[in-house]
């Protein structure tokens, strides 16, 4: 799917470049920008459940365990997408925008046995989202601009993986899951800095993020329990979300 929309966007690009080669005069082009864009992105979120699987984790090998396995909450990753549109009507900078965002966590921790010997666990999570746009700014100066407010509807899908490797060459994996398609929004504020005229820019963001995922699970159908000496299904995997930053290169095209 996400080769299919990469695909979708070069031909996109294409086409618009072929057929606007000519200097416009009106500012962004005569309906606006189409383009796409590239960049890293930052996540703060509170995931109240996995924190406390992982604090039971460390207890039960409170004795064993060199190095505890740390919290999760930072999760950083790539943004890639497309402006379908950006317009200057009147002084204000209207964008449209998809794109697709992959972030991620990883925290490690190793386990030694009474005869010296170390198993290492790897807890990996991963959150990956798509995502439609608007952001509505104005020129502050010729080469920047100040996008007042940027929101955007997120559809997100979480993955966290728990990888150990005993001394005798044994591994176990687990993998959990949503089993479907999570909502999510962002709402911030940010800037465009101008590179080359219009066409190359270089955009942040800083904002809010709602993020809640109650449970994953295994593609047998076992959830993810409160502690692994439980069978109580874990129901606050996330809890919430919270700031959200991201900075970016755009490239546009006139329309």
């Amino acid at each position: 799917m996400f080769k299919s929309s990469v695909y979708t966007y070069l031909s996109v690009i294409v086409i618009f470049y072929s057929v606007n080669l000519k200097a416009q005069s009106f500012g962004f082009g005569c309906l606006g920008l189409v383009g796409g864009y590239a960049g890293y992105s930052y996540q703060i979120y509170k995931p109240t459940g996995l924190n406390t699987y992982i604090q039971t984790f460390n207890l039960i090998r409170k004795d064993s365990i060199k190095g505890a396995m740390q919290n999760f909450g930072k999760s950083s990753g790539y943004r890639v997408g497309i402006n379908f549109f950006r317009a200057d009507l009147k002084g204000f900078i209207l964008t449209a925008k998809g794109f697709y965002q992959s972030l991620g966590e990883e925290n490690d921790a190793s386990v030694v046995s009474p005869y010296g010997t170390y198993s290492n666990t790897n807890f990996d999570f991963n959150l990956r989202s798509w995502g439609i746009g608007l952001d509505l700014g104005t020129s502050l100066t010729h080469s920047l601009s100040w996008k007042v407010i940027d929101a955007s509807l997120l559809f997100n899908s979480a993955q966290f993986t728990n990888t150990t490797n005993y001394p005798n060459g044994q591994t176990d994996i687990n993998t959990y899951k949503t089993d479907k398609q999570v909502l999510g929004y962002t709402v911030g504020t940010g800037f465009i800095l101008a590179i080359i005229g219009h066409y190359v820019s270089l955009e942040g963001f800083a904002g809010y993020t709602y993020l809640k995922i109650d449970m994953v699970k295994q593609d047998n159908g076992t959830y993810l329990a409160v502690n692994e000496s439980s069978s109580t299904e874990m129901k606050n995997f996330i809890d919430k979300g919270g700031f959200n930053a991201v900075i970016q290169l755009n490239v546009g095209f006139p329309l």
